[in-house]
């Protein structure tokens, strides 16, 4: 899946595949109001999927902003509780994410492995 926008140079790309019973969504490039599509998209076929967990691996984000962090927090919600989990946030989301405190409210892990493995503790 690829989306565009603003920043339609450098599409979002999701690739989805399966690790065990979970469902990873793998994202690349930048996520803002214009570009979020392709992970609502991704969001909505994980909802109707029957895996117990989802990993955001967002690695391959280079941008995102507030509107990435309510999608996230909305994604939660919908998809129910110890289903989503995010793993190895590149350095400038792990930051936006440290100054909001995503961290206290959903599991992110340094890892995609961390996060396939995890305890249902916030991190």
């Amino acid at each position: 899946m690829s989306g565009g926008g603003e920043g339609a140079g450098r599409p979002v790309e999701v690739a989805v595949r399966r690790a065990g019973t979970a469902l990873v969504l793998a994202l690349r490039g930048e996520l803002d109001l214009e570009t979020l599509d392709p992970l609502r998209a991704a969001l909505a076929a994980a909802r109707r999927d029957d895996a117990p967990r989802v990993v955001l691996d967002l690695s391959q984000v280079t941008f995102c902003d507030s509107s990435t962090v309510n999608e996230l927090l909305r994604a939660d919600v919908d998809l129910g509780p110890g289903r989503l989990w995010i793993a190895a946030p590149s350095p400038f989301v792990a930051r936006l994410f440290g100054l909001v405190g995503l961290p206290m409210v959903l599991a992110v892990r340094d890892s995609v492995e961390e996060a396939l493995a995890g305890s249902d503790d916030r991190a």
